[in-house]
């Protein structure tokens, strides 16, 4: 019914005189909140995010489901970018933690630099359907917790990308309820970038920050105007928040482009992430005080040893891995099925933060200040502290201060920042010339901090 009148509202707005127009429209946003107007009408589905000026970052929006995972195929450390028209995959994995099976189903949206929604439409950028369903999935075995495991990969014979650039698969129910967004990347390399990540050139970074000079090689592939027609996004660990998105190149030679700055492309170098494997549940690991059973809630409760603040502490190495995570259980066949889930404690002595609250942060939160990943104070005991759900695996994270008076985030307060820490940095260049609609990705680099230590 509401389509019909959506047609039959346009059609009349196409025969009326621009002031019974006005009119028209001026009594539809009166009936706004009703419900026959309100969903689908006048405006787009409330859960269906059509706004260009939306910024899509990967969120879930249902409760039900968890880890969802998204790399190149056969890779699960990696990050998910492939190249366009090549035989490399995405993988998507995630779990239903519903009693039932459900109906998903996913498009394709293509954004540009700034993860916006691209002006492209489908056709533009997709050979294929745009919109398909997930057939691909597995019930947990053997686990306390019961799940459905889903998997798609990308591209299929449903689905193929005519163009590089950044993507969102944007996850829907049987509701055209939207389940989650997650991010996705597809280059088409043009340039070639060289980079070197050092301390900080001025005397104050030395000892607490990275500096990332780099270049940007388009011998074969001619770009106008490198100062307006070339974007680069400077990333450590792939992490959002924590990022560089607005450098222009200090010097142009030839066909080489020069970013090589002393301040502008400076991050903390923070500190070695913590860590705890929950790979077994049989046995306490280095960072698990005990393991019990929660008869309430069936569910095994994780109680990690409470970390305190390392933000006066002399650098100490560790092995990590960058804040990332990885799914396994130590007696499973297929970890993505067979892997269990508990409710891991996290403890953290401090004095309370009276102008900012505490956040746990790494992939595990898909780099976001995340409230689920909130935690609590105990005035009691004076610690910080939350419960959170994860699948087992080995698991790295930090502590970042969230700031809500000047409503700015501070990974270094708690964690402390190093030179020596060892950290992963990436490097996209995105391209817009004149005759482009759209955001093309033509350059990728990861290198790292290693050397400097």
């Amino acid at each position: 019914i509401r389509f019909f009148i959506k047609i039959l509202f346009r059609m009349i707005l196409i025969k009326l005189s621009n002031y019974n127009k006005i009119i028209l429209i001026f009594l539809a946003v009166m009936f706004k909140n009703n419900h026959l107007f309100s969903n689908n009408l006048f405006t787009e589905n409330n859960e269906s995010i059509i706004n260009k000026k939306y910024t899509y970052v990967d969120k879930i929006f249902k409760k039900n489901i968890k880890t969802v995972l998204c790399f190149q195929k056969d890779q699960n450390l990696s990050i998910p970018i492939i190249n366009l028209k090549s035989d490399e995959k995405i993988s998507l994995i995630f779990d239903d933690h519903n009693d039932n099976m459900s109906n998903y189903f996913y498009r394709i949206i293509h954004c540009n630099a700034n993860w916006l929604k691209s002006d492209l439409m489908e056709s533009d950028y997709i050979d294929g359907f745009f919109k398909n369903e997930i057939y691909d999935y597995e019930l947990s075995f053997n686990t306390i917790k019961k799940y459905i495991n889903y998997n798609l990969e990308l591209p299929n014979e449903n689905v193929d990308f005519l163009k590089s650039g950044n993507y969102i698969i944007e996850v829907t129910n049987h509701l055209d309820s939207i389940v989650f967004h997650k991010r996705f990347m597809i280059l088409e390399n043009k340039v070639s970038i060289s980079a070197n990540v050092k301390q900080g050139t001025l005397n104050k970074n030395k000892k607490t920050k990275h500096e990332i000079d780099f270049n940007i090689n388009h011998e074969k592939f001619y770009i106008s105007d490198p100062y307006t027609d070339v974007k680069v996004v400077i990333m450590q660990n792939n992490n959002e928040e924590n990022k560089i998105n607005d450098l222009t190149p200090l010097f142009v030679k030839n066909n080489v482009l020069i970013y090589d700055y002393d301040e502008e492309n400076n991050f903390f170098a923070i500190n070695e992430f913590r860590y705890f494997d929950i790979k077994s549940l049989r046995y306490f690991s280095e960072r698990i005080k005990y393991i019990e059973r929660d008869s309430i809630d069936d569910i095994n409760n994780v109680i990690l040893f409470k970390d305190k603040r390392r933000s006066f502490d002399l650098y100490s190495i560790y092995p990590d891995i960058n804040g990332n995570f990885i799914i396994k259980s130590q007696e499973a066949r297929n970890s993505m099925t067979e892997s269990d889930y508990a409710k891991i404690n996290f403890k953290l002595i401090s004095e309370k933060i009276e102008f900012g609250d505490i956040y746990i942060y790494g992939k595990l939160s898909d780099w976001m200040i995340n409230d689920d990943f909130k935690l609590k104070y105990n005035e009691k005991e004076k610690i910080y502290e939350t419960d959170i759900l994860l699948k087992q695996g080995y698991y790295n994270y930090n502590y970042a201060l969230k700031d809500t008076i000047n409503n700015t985030v501070d990974f270094s307060f708690i964690e402390g920042t190093h030179y020596q820490t060892k950290n992963d940095y990436y490097i996209y260049v995105y391209y817009r010339g004149p005759e482009n609609r759209y955001d093309k990705l033509i350059g990728f680099l990861k290198t790292s901090s290693k050397e400097l230590f």
